[in-house]
């Protein structure tokens, strides 16, 4: 992180949480951590150390939800929750990163942002002493440990360590997709898929191998990259003992043994062993052609169209050539 940045923000020594003005440090450090909680609520004995707090904790009580967007009629417990979401519809990115002009709705969001520049993992588990960037991340690790899976799918039964998650997988039932790029209006299930997604126009590439110095937009292809440097392979086959590198890849491959086809097409119902394949399949009923010649602009559908339509360029050039 640049010194410009350092110097404007003033870090919590306790939960990392950084502020703009000490003044507000030296507050948040009295009130969230002095063990002193004088307000406690009557229904569930959770204690707290400001009023303002217990107040809106007692809404989860009652189920009050005063502030209510004008837009779409959803409601909020908090105002600062209502104000939050309204930058959904306004589209508004107050909140921009000095380092890489990135912009944000939220504050906090550019405060866990910031990381990625500073590479600060605050929050480590006391069970393998792994960190984590953001609180999120690490309480969902903590599950590994516990192996609790309280949250389940009322379709197929399936169980989850976080609530989101389930939420996240019941659109897979309901075939449900509320995120939209506002670039070329892709949908897509989860938050996290459009994120990524968008690194396809933004042409970010985040992620770095230490050894080749390699870059990758996705984390997960990374991970992948590296196997290339290790060799390791250490997820096989019970059938043809073939190894893999990612179980994920080796869990594909065993269908190719039970023949089954889990994901199937909502338009046309054809179903295949793996969820790249329909990803693919559905570019038949949407025409998104996503991969474009840089020579002469003309849009496929499949890589391999393109690696195709680029050979033909090659031949007429080795002709032109030749005619020469």
């Amino acid at each position: 992180m640049s010194s410009e940045i350092e110097n404007k923000l003033h870090q919590c020594s306790v939960c990392q949480k950084v502020f703009k003005k000490k003044s507000c440090l030296t507050s948040h450090t009295k009130l969230v951590h002095s063990l002193e909680k004088p307000f406690k609520c009557s229904e569930c004995l959770k204690a707290f150390s400001r009023k303002a707090n217990l107040q809106i904790h007692q809404k989860l009580h009652t189920g009050e939800r005063p502030h209510q967007c004008s837009v779409c009629l959803k409601a909020f417990a908090q105002k600062s929750n209502l104000d939050n979401h309204q930058k959904l519809h306004t589209g508004e990115r107050p909140h921009q990163c000095s380092v890489c002009l990135n912009s944000f709705k939220r504050k906090s969001h550019l405060l866990d942002h910031l990381r990625v520049h500073t590479k600060e993992r605050p929050y480590q588990c006391s069970e393998c002493l792994k960190t984590f960037s953001h609180k999120l991340s690490l309480n969902k690790h903590l599950s590994v440990h516990s192996g609790e899976r309280p949250h389940q799918c009322s379709e197929c039964l399936k169980t989850f360590a976080q609530k989101s998650t389930l939420i996240d997988h019941m659109r897979v039932h309901s075939g449900k997709k509320p995120y939209q790029c506002p670039q070329c209006k892709k949908a897509f299930s989860r938050k996290s898929y459009l994120r990524m997604h968008l690194r396809v126009h933004t042409k970010e590439r985040p992620y770095q191998c230490s050894e080749c110095l390699k870059t990758f937009s996705h984390k997960l292809s990374l991970n992948r990259h590296l196997s290339v440097h290790s060799g390791e392979k250490p997820h096989q086959c019970s059938e043809c003992l073939e190894t893999f590198t990612q179980k994920s890849t080796l869990i594909c491959h065993m269908r190719v043994h039970s023949g089954k086809k889990t994901y199937q097409c909502l338009q046309c119902k054809k179903a295949f062993s793996r969820k790249s394949t329909l990803d693919m399949h559905m570019r038949v009923h949407t025409g998104e052609k996503p991969h474009r010649c840089s020579k002469c602009l003309r849009a496929f559908a499949y890589k391999s169209s393109l690696i195709c339509h680029l050979i033909s360029h090659a031949r007429k050039k080795k002709k032109l050539q030749c005619s020469l």
